[in-house]
């Protein structure tokens, strides 16, 4: 039998790296807002209930401005995404309008804006809505804030809104993660 001091000190290193990179797999931290823009941050007295990443599309459609019928603008129709766990399972989807999540449970919730934060150039604004009671039981029971951080992409089209592509449709991809919140 070797005494202890004899193991090479490579079998030792190799132990502690193993042990090592076995804690990092451990819990996530816990969501942090506090890097966000304070309009866009969930009130005091809310826990993180669940984190999805919404991977899809928004659809904008080439429209006449409100008020100024000789002028056009790209306007908002509605999106159309996957949400993923942060490993990457599909769990639901979001789509609209109006504006709902819905979980594979069959839970689903609508939500009402509270508040917008600028993401960056190129990415949709970061925002905050306030959740209306769930329909169905599930996930989405007693969901009271969703906040859309982290945005990637989907801002309306470069390409110019004119009379001569009035009523066109141009879909655009996007990212971001959807928190959602529940009462503590």
């Amino acid at each position: 039998m070797k005494p202890l001091h004899a193991f090479p000190l490579a079998a030792v290193c190799a132990s502690v790296l193993g042990l090592t990179a076995c804690s990092s797999m451990g819990p996530r931290p816990m969501y942090s807002q506090a890097a966000l823009p304070a309009p866009v941050q969930v009130p005091a007295g809310h826990k993180v209930a669940m984190e999805t990443v919404g991977i899809g599309q928004i659809t904008y459609e080439c429209r006449a401005k409100k008020d100024m019928a000789s002028e056009h603008e790209w306007v908002f129709v509605g999106p159309d995404a996957k949400l993923q766990t942060r490993s990457g399972s599909v769990i639901g989807k979001y789509w609209g309008p109006p504006a709902t999540w819905e979980n594979n449970d069959g839970s689903k919730v609508t939500a009402t804006q509270v508040a917008v934060a600028p993401a960056g150039m190129g990415n949709i604004p970061l925002q905050l809505v306030k959740a209306n009671p769930a329909m169905g039981m599930g996930a989405m029971q007693g969901v009271t804030y969703i906040q859309r951080v982290a945005t990637k992409g989907g801002v309306a089209p470069a390409m110019a809104c004119t009379a001569a592509n009035m009523g066109s449709k141009q879909i655009v991809p996007y990212q971001a993660d959807y928190i959602f919140w529940k009462a503590a």
